[in-house]
């Protein structure tokens, strides 16, 4: 079977797809082979909207209709881009969509509480013009079940990467940073996932702010600069990073409001906006290294450690360079998908071919130890043609 994952992330810089190739049965893990993959930046207009959207204090009902059928046109045209690249015979469409809001934690609203997630991307549009079927919203089942909807990456994960004699940590640098934990010879059970903290998000929002660019492309810009350490600080004391896991985070805990606090507090400090940079990438660097030491290192057994980058995070050289270093007392091999064959840019598109694979056969694909749902779920709604 020939899925096409489609993913957009918290980073709102675009759409990734990837073509995988699914052979399974219904007693035997999936085999997976990626067939092709491609990127396609949002245009500056709908890049815009979306960043507006996400997790906005006011807009309209029509603005959020309009957006959310925006985005399907969007996903339709990219899987269309990329069959006319790579033809071929497509059988099913994963479509995470585009998070606009996830409170994984139940809040009070008109008089019940409750957890909410919306992933914005009409799947009716990508079903008509694509002309094969699409499971989308992948989110709520989990949810439904108790858990926080996220991450749901690890079902990836744990098909690609366990290893009967090594430990891995697989480090998705996306918006968001998120984390996997895969002891040595571990089952399904064993194996965990939370979110770390900031991945590009913070970065990006002042490098747009700052320097007029989507991202600090390769980390050229923070190695011009100098790290706060007082902000630094200030800014690992986030009472997220410091939650236990399962957690998850978004643009409702690093979004817009925290980066204007994070530049006023290095404003204080210097007007050079490459410290600002600097102080933003040693914050990601810090916090993924902080949640290894606390809260995955403890679980991992007497074994050799991968710590396998991917997601777009992972061409920030300055980045990878100060998570080496952080990550070397612990005795970490720091190396990106890239070197298992999977481009770091594709996981996650790969990641929701997978799962639509998953629910195509009836088979459950969040992992309850990383989520913390009660029972495993069956995930996603599926749009015929």
């Amino acid at each position: 079977m020939i899925v096409a994952g489609i993913m957009s992330g918290t980073s709102a810089d675009g759409i990734d797809v990837a073509f995988v190739e699914i052979r399974g049965s219904a007693r035997s893990h999936p085999k997976l082979k990626l067939l092709a993959h491609e990127a396609f930046p949002y245009s500056t207009a709908l890049r815009q909207v979306v960043l507006a959207a996400m997790n906005a204090k006011s807009t309209t009902s029509a603005r959020l209709t309009q957006l959310n059928w925006r985005l399907g046109l969007a996903y339709a045209d990219a899987v269309a881009a990329t069959l006319e690249r790579h033809p071929l015979k497509l059988d099913l469409i994963g479509c995470h969509g585009q998070t606009l809001y996830h409170q994984s934690i139940p809040q009070p609203y008109a008089g019940k509480q409750f957890a909410c997630t919306w992933q914005a991307g009409e799947s009716a549009l990508i079903a008509a013009k694509i002309g094969v079927p699409v499971v989308s919203n992948f989110r709520p089942a989990d949810m439904a079940a108790g858990g926080q909807g996220a991450p749901l990456v690890p079902m990836l994960d744990y098909t690609l990467f366990r290893h009967p004699r090594r430990n891995r940590i697989l480090q998705n640098i996306g918006g968001i940073a998120n984390m996997t934990a895969i002891p040595a010879n571990a089952g399904p059970e064993e194996c965990f996932a939370f979110d770390s903290g900031p991945g590009n998000m913070v970065i990006d929002a002042l490098t747009l702010q700052l320097f007029n660019h989507r991202m600090d492309r390769g980390g050229a810009i923070a190695l011009k600069g100098k790290v706060l350490s007082s902000v630094l600080k200030a800014g690992l004391r986030h009472p997220f990073l410091r939650e236990k896991p399962p957690k998850t985070a978004g643009r409702e805990q690093f979004g817009r409001e925290f980066a204007a606090d994070f530049l006023a507090n290095c404003r204080k400090i210097t007007r050079k906006p490459e410290d600002a940079i600097a102080t933003a990438t040693a914050l990601t660097a810090e916090s993924i290294a902080r949640a290894y030491a606390d809260f995955c290192a403890p679980q991992m057994k007497d074994a050799p450690i991968d710590f396998i980058l991917s997601g777009g995070g992972v061409r920030n050289l300055t980045l990878v360079q100060q998570l080496t270093t952080l990550l070397q007392p612990h005795g970490c091999r720091v190396i990106t998908s890239d070197h298992f064959g999977l481009p770091a840019e594709a996981k996650e598109a790969a990641a929701f071919a997978l799962l639509a694979w998953q629910t195509w056969h009836r088979r459950p694909s969040n992992l309850p130890s990383a989520t913390g749902a009660n029972r495993p779920a069956i995930l996603g709604q599926i749009t015929y043609v």
